[in-house]
């Protein structure tokens, strides 16, 4: 699985896969619990690691449910588990992560399923779990180290320009101190000085520009520090720090089927860039964006939506009007996009929060979108039946 060329090669068997799951079964009521018994018993064995790991672990909690959940979701699919580990790894390096860690890792979170599983942990699905976990451990380790001969673990982001939206809304403008090597619709990992070992993911609203700046859209969430001193604290001059570019919600430049774009929010940024990014490679496949509006108000950003609209045929924008206190309201968008389809001969993007992903996937993949080309943030897993 080390190789690109066995990244097609299944890890485990079938008979494997089924114990993976079934053990993740047997663990998913104490998913609250578990992050913190994983992290206690890595603290507790290996010390020397706490260092590397924010003071307050909550986020840090939840991105290893997460991620745990979409190695067993994709255990079935070695070429996207790969690619998924790969990113996990090189994403990896700006915590400090060196290849001896991923032992330490492994012993300790097969020792909290072994406790969480109960009866449910045999010979058998402790073997098929070291065999899984190993895979992937080797897998995100040479992404990293691959990565380390060509790029820096961060970059430094020194803010050029910051201006406020309403209370909880900024529009923030970085130029990093080395060529930052990122493609339109890509998400990025971004850190303060003021929390400086907690990383929060964030997209860029443009594509690469001739002067190196980089543009977020970031709203402040209750109980968030990091978006919240972005959107209150930071200012021109100070300097912020950006990890690797990732996700694959970019357009391959070779292909030819139409676009259709569901976006809410500041999911909006990663369109926009999107969008940039087709322009300057000279892509003009026609494109579909459905974007959710308040009333008269729109997401940041839907100006310059708008203005593309006007400039390029090939694109074409849908405003869905819904107001966020009426109860369903999140629906609007995939209803929306359900009436005007199907879209079954498009590539599809989708970004946003969490839940809108969801029942936007939903109502592609029921037009006949296939899941492989709905396109969408990593994290969120797409749990409704298939």
């Amino acid at each position: 699985m080390n190789s690109p060329d066995r990244a097609s090669e299944a890890i485990v068997s079938p008979y494997e896969i089924s114990l993976l799951r079934a053990s993740r079964a047997a663990v998913e009521p104490y998913a609250a619990d578990l992050p913190g018994h994983f992290y206690a018993t890595l603290f507790q064995r290996y010390p020397e690691v706490r260092d590397l790991f924010p003071e307050h672990m909550e986020v840090q909690h939840d991105k290893l449910v997460r991620a745990l959940m979409l190695v067993v979701d994709l255990v079935d699919e070695p070429a996207t588990l790969v690619r998924f580990c790969s990113e996990l790894g090189r994403d990896h390096r700006k915590f400090g992560a060196v290849s001896a860690h991923y032992a330490a890792v492994g012993e300790c979170l097969l020792a909290t399923l072994e406790h969480f599983a109960g009866s449910a942990w045999t010979p058998a699905v402790a073997a098929a779990w070291t065999r899984a976990y190993t895979a992937a451990a080797g897998v995100m380790d040479g992404a990293a180290t691959a990565d380390a001969a060509e790029h820096p673990a961060v970059w430094d982001a020194r803010v050029v320009d910051h201006r406020r939206h309403g209370r909880d809304l900024a529009e923030i403008t970085v130029r990093t101190d080395l060529p930052y090597p990122y493609t339109g619709g890509q998400f990025v990992s971004l850190a303060t000085p003021w929390w400086p070992k907690s990383w929060r993911y964030f997209s860029p609203a443009n594509a690469r520009r001739p002067d190196g700046t980089v543009t977020f859209h970031v709203r402040a969430v209750t109980g968030g520090p990091v978006s919240t001193a972005l959107v209150q604290r930071a200012r021109v001059d100070d300097v912020l720090r950006l990890g690797r570019p990732l996700g694959d919600m970019v357009l391959d430049p070779a292909a030819r089927r139409d676009v259709v774009c569901v976006a809410g929010g500041t999911g909006l940024a990663p369109v926009l860039a999107l969008l940039e990014q087709a322009v300057l490679d000279g892509v003009r496949r026609r494109t579909d964006v459905f974007v959710g509006t308040r009333g008269t108000d729109g997401p940041l950003g839907l100006d310059i939506l708008h203005r593309l609209a006007d400039q390029y045929s090939w694109l074409t924008v849908h405003p869905v009007v819904h107001d966020d206190d009426t109860p369903g309201a999140v629906t609007r968008l995939p209803a929306a996009l359900a009436a005007a389809g199907p879209w079954r001969d498009h590539d599809a993007y989708v970004s946003g929060p969490g839940p809108m992903i969801v029942s936007a996937a939903e109502a592609l993949y029921r037009t006949g979108v296939p899941l492989d080309r709905i396109h969408h943030d990593p994290f969120v897993r797409l749990d409704f039946a298939l």
